[in-house]
């Protein structure tokens, strides 16, 4: 799958289609719509450690990061928690492949929960205050409205395991309903704090990245006019539907840049950022009402595509009658894809 990578010798990100293998990890760039023969690199896995969740860079989130025996740092990003997670669950069992039994400890550890022996929430909490190595404040937007000084669910439990105050999600899913429960944090928002009224412990605290939280101490809900924010406030707010990396051809040029898409319900959009910027603004996305989406045939280039295109494309026209070429990695992507935006036309 599409994943952006940092350069070694220019520090930019790049989107490299990687394939994974027993013993190296290969990427490919991809020229004009379709991914060259011959891999543009390769990181080899033995005797390489993983670090997930990483948390050097604190624009980029969901990242992981793999050092090779020769000390050399591959930077990963993903873009949601989950694929993240399964990324790094496929390349940490590449390599302890020849380790059976460090493959059976990796899966009992994703659902296993040992809360760690002489932990003190006052300690976690003062942690997560250090200017330079606690959680990150931001402001985040909830159903409209911005709010400052706060932090995602998902946030806090990468936080929580790269500081090995737990050793996985679900410990830190624990933890951080206990804090919770201790009034150290407090909810924000429709969706988390809906979530506080479940009867299951382990569902009042939420591991997501649309899930609100912030300190208890922090003056109350705190939020930014919609005049004061530069987009169209209301094509952001819909709950994610799904997201994904997926190859577009751009409307002047024709070219074919892979772009991360993120499509939204209540109200309807899909739109696309460029994953190889820093900032985390979209560089283009439309209404869906009253779109037409389908896919098109793999034999030869349909009308309206240029280039050599590798296949799995679909089409969506939107009712200003704009087209929008769009390539999946997979047949079964493409179907997935368009059975998500459908309903939402």
């Amino acid at each position: 799958g599409f994943l952006p990578l940092q350069g070694h010798v220019v520090r930019n990100w790049k989107v490299r289609w990687f394939v994974l293998l027993q013993d190296k990890l290969l990427y490919y760039k991809i020229e004009g719509g379709k991914k060259e023969p011959s891999p543009k690199g390769r990181i080899l896995l033995d005797g390489c450690t993983i670090t997930c969740p990483c948390l050097e860079y604190e624009n980029r989130p969901l990242l992981i990061k793999l050092k090779t025996k020769t000390n050399t740092d591959y930077f990963l990003e993903c873009c949601s928690r989950e694929e993240r997670d399964s990324w790094a669950l496929d390349i940490t069992g590449a390599i302890h492949a020849g380790h059976p039994v460090q493959v059976q400890e990796l899966h009992r550890m994703k659902n296993s929960f040992k809360l760690l022996e002489n932990i003190s929430l006052h300690n976690i909490v003062e942690r997560m205050y250090d200017s330079s190595t606690g959680i990150k404040l931001n402001r985040n937007l909830d159903q409209g409205n911005r709010y400052k000084e706060t932090f995602t669910g998902s946030a806090l439990v990468d936080w929580l395991i790269s500081n090995s105050f737990a050793v996985s999600r679900f410990e830190a899913v624990t933890l951080a309903s206990m804090l919770m429960d201790e009034n150290f944090i407090r909810p924000v928002g429709v969706r988390s704090t809906e979530a506080t009224r479940s009867s299951d412990p382990s569902e009042k605290f939420l591991d997501d990245s649309t899930a609100l939280y912030m300190f208890a101490e922090s003056s109350k809900k705190n939020t930014s006019s919609k005049e004061e924010v530069h987009f169209n406030i209301s094509e952001l707010s819909g709950t994610i539907v799904k997201q994904g990396f997926l190859v577009k051809q751009g409307h002047k040029r024709k070219n074919w840049k892979v772009r991360k898409f993120v499509l939204r319900a209540d109200p309807a959009f899909l739109h696309y950022y460029d994953p190889t910027k820093e900032d985390n603004k979209p560089v283009g996305g439309f209404s869906l009402r009253g779109c037409l989406v389908s896919a098109l045939e793999d034999n030869g280039v349909p009308a309206g595509v240029k280039g050599n295109v590798q296949g799995n494309l679909f089409k969506i026209i939107t009712k200003n009658d704009i087209h929008y070429y769009i390539q999946a990695s997979s047949k079964a992507e493409r179907v997935q894809w368009i059975e998500a935006i459908k309903p939402l036309t």
